[in-house]
């Protein structure tokens, strides 16, 4: 693991890993870089892995939520490629790490290589509903806060968004309830306040400048995160939408061999202009 502080001085856990070509991977919201664990070994196979601790997250610092916000980690995650993987890599986000992928491939297209999204969203475009979402964060922010993660873990997890997970294997829950249970309830609440999806400003309008090569993989299981992937897909030049069977919202975690799979191969292909 290694430590590393950005130019203001607030500080990510990153596990540096392996060797070979770089491939970053960004965790969803409650996760860290232990996330990946499943898959870590399959992903990285002749890979440099840059495991990233998002803000509030993990290991990560846990600054005030303005610090949180998406484009400031964007170009955080753009300033530990430039100085870790001598200024391109290829980027994997999930969920809430997909978003900060987004608004790095938007802001910073040459630093990405190609770029695997997994459920992914582009934000809340209309303002009512943003509103909405910042309540309905900010409620989630006040439950963390009163320090009882197991309680947030069983209500987080309680949500239809991860119906799907009750099919996991018994040791796959368990280490997603002790990776929540081992987070910082503070970080937590700052990164919903800092960097939710109410708060986020919306990407449509940057997603057809996304030049790298891009994949977006969601669940057939989750229809919310079909629709967000789809219309991501589609903003988005060239890109490709996979949708897997018997996943949802974590198709890595729900149908890990598939993930790995497809991912792999659309890594290995060559890139414009390489034969």
């Amino acid at each position: 693991m290694t430590r590393i502080a950005t130019r203001d001085g607030v500080a990510y856990d990153v596990h540096d890993v392996g060797r070979g070509t770089p491939l970053v991977l960004l965790h969803g919201f409650a996760g860290s870089s232990r996330t990946w664990s499943t898959v870590a070994d399959d992903l990285g196979a002749g890979r440099r892995l840059l495991l990233v601790d998002l803000l509030g997250h993990g290991g990560s610092d846990a600054p005030a939520p303005a610090r949180h916000d998406i484009a400031r980690q964007a170009a955080d995650i753009g300033w530990l490629i430039d100085g870790l993987a001598d200024g391109q890599a290829d980027v994997v986000g999930y969920s809430f790490g997909a978003r900060v992928a987004l608004r790095l491939a938007i802001d910073a297209p040459e630093l990405v290589g190609r770029l695997v999204l997994e459920s992914p969203s582009s934000g809340v475009a209309d303002h009512a509903a943003r509103a909405t979402r910042v309540e309905a964060d900010e409620r989630w922010a006040a439950l963390l806060e009163e320090g009882d993660l197991g309680a947030f873990h069983d209500a987080w997890e309680a949500q239809p968004l991860f119906a799907s997970r009750a099919a996991l294997a018994t040791d796959v829950r368990a280490a997603l309830r002790d990776e929540h249970l081992a987070a910082s309830g503070r970080g937590l609440a700052a990164s919903l306040r800092g960097a939710g999806q109410g708060t986020m400003d919306p990407l449509h309008d940057g997603l057809p400048g996304v030049r790298a090569p891009t994949l977006v993989i969601t669940g057939a299981l989750d229809a919310v995160g079909r629709e967000r992937g789809a219309e991501a897909a589609s903003l988005i030049p060239d890109a490709r939408a996979v949708v897997l069977e018997d996943a949802g919202h974590a198709p890595h975690l729900e149908q890990p061999e598939a993930f790995v799979r497809i991912t792999n191969e659309f890594l290995a292909e060559p890139t414009r202009g390489e034969t």
